[in-house]
C-alpha cells in the first residue's frame, strides 16, 4: 500500500499542470479600447465567432473600454493578471502616441504581441450638406475660416493625420476630440462638425448612400471600397495615414498559453469564413505575426516620436 501511494505521488508530481484543466478553464475577457458599434468593437466580435471553432470550449466576453484615445483600455489590458484570461485589442497610432507624449502608464514591453488582424486608411470626410466638393476646396475654407474638425481623440491616428495635415499645407484647425467613431460618425451626418479625419470602413457606406462625403483618402492608393475617391497625394498633398488593429495580453503571461492564443489569432485570419464576414463587413485584412508586428509597433513609436518632438500635443 505504501509502495503504491508513493508512487501515485511520484507520478503526480511528473504529470504537467495543464492535464488537471486545459486552458481555457473560464471565461476569456476581451478588453475592446473603444465604445460598442465601432470598427475595433466590429473585428472583436467577428474574431469570437471564428475562435470558437479552433477552442469550442472557450467562452469570451467583450468589455468596452472607451475614453483617452483607446489609452484607458490599453492601461486596463496592461495592468490585467497575466493568466491568458484578459486579452485585448490594440490600435495605431494610438498604442503608441501616448507613450511618445508621456500619457501612458505602459510601455510596448507592458505586452505580449499576439499579433494583427487589420488596417483602416484614414480618409477625410465632410457633411452631405457641405459646401466643400473637394480636398482644394477643402484647403480653401480652412484658410478663410477656422473649420471645426472632428478626431477621435488626442494622440490618434486622427489627430496625427490632422496635423500633419495642418503642417503641410498650413492651415490651422479647431480640432474637437471625441469618444470615438460613432460620435464623429453622428456629428458628420447631422452636419454639427465642417469635417472629419477618420477611418475608411467608418464612413464608407454613408458615403456611397450620399448620406456624407469623403474628400480624400489618405493612403498610397486609391481603396477598392470607394474607388472613386483620390489619393491625397494625387491632390498634391503627400500626407498619408493608416490604423492597423491588433492582439496584445498582458506581459509575462505562461508561454504554453501565449502560445495558444498566438495560434488561435493565426487560424482565425485563416479561416474562410472569417475572411468572408470581413469582406462582408468591408473589413481590410492585414496579418502579422506577433514578432512582425511588433517590429511594426517599434518603429512606427519612433516615426511617431519624432513627429511628437516637432508638433508636440
Amino acid at each position: 500500500m505504501k509502495k503504491t501511494l508513493t508512487a501515485l505521488l511520484i507520478a503526480l508530481m511528473m504529470t504537467p499542470v495543464l492535464a488537471f484543466g486545459a486552458y481555457p478553464e473560464k471565461p476569456i475577457t476581451i478588453i475592446v479600447p473603444s465604445n460598442a458599434g465601432g470598427s475595433t468593437d466590429t473585428t472583436a466580435r467577428l474574431f469570437i465567432k471564428s475562435a470558437k471553432k479552433f477552442i469550442p470550449d472557450a467562452d469570451f466576453v467583450v468589455k468596452n473600454v472607451g475614453g483617452s484615445g483607446g489609452q484607458k483600455g490599453f492601461e486596463e489590458i496592461a495592468r490585467a493578471k497575466p493568466d491568458g484570461y484578459t486579452i485585448g485589442m490594440i490600435f495605431t497610432t494610438q498604442i503608441v502616441a501616448h507613450i511618445v507624449s508621456k500619457r501612458a502608464d505602459y510601455t510596448l514591453d507592458s505586452f505580449h504581441i499576439i499579433g494583427n488582424m487589420m488596417q483602416d486608411p484614414l480618409i477625410i470626410a465632410v457633411p452631405a450638406t457641405s459646401e466643400i466638393k473637394t480636398l482644394d476646396d477643402f484647403i480653401a475654407a480652412a484658410k478663410a475660416k477656422e473649420l471645426t474638425v472632428a478626431v477621435n481623440g488626442i494622440g490618434s491616428d486622427d489627430f496625427v493625420a490632422a496635423k500633419k495635415f495642418e503642417n503641410h499645407t498650413g492651415v490651422t484647425f479647431n480640432l474637437l476630440p471625441t469618444k470615438g467613431s460613432t460620435e464623429q460618425k453622428a456629428m458628420i451626418l447631422g452636419g454639427h462638425i465642417d469635417a472629419s479625419f477618420m477611418n475608411v470602413t467608418q464612413l464608407h457606406g454613408q458615403h456611397k448612400d450620399g448620406t456624407a462625403r469623403i474628400i480624400a483618402i489618405l493612403d498610397d492608393k486609391r481603396s477598392d471600397i470607394i474607388p472613386d475617391v483620390p489619393t491625397a497625394k494625387e491632390l498634391n498633398v503627400p500626407v498619408s495615414m493608416t490604423a492597423t488593429r491588433g492582439w496584445v495580453a498582458p506581459a509575462g503571461i505562461d508561454a504554453e498559453v501565449a502560445a495558444t492564443l498566438d495560434k488561435l489569432v493565426a487560424d482565425v485570419m485563416s479561416d474562410k469564413e472569417f475572411i468572408e464576414a470581413c469582406e462582408k463587413d468591408v473589413m481590410i485584412l492585414h496579418p502579422m505575426s506577433g514578432p512582425d508586428y511588433k517590429k511594426y509597433l517599434v518603429e512606427l513609436q519612433a516615426e511617431t516620436q519624432k513627429f511628437y518632438e516637432t508638433t508636440p500635443w
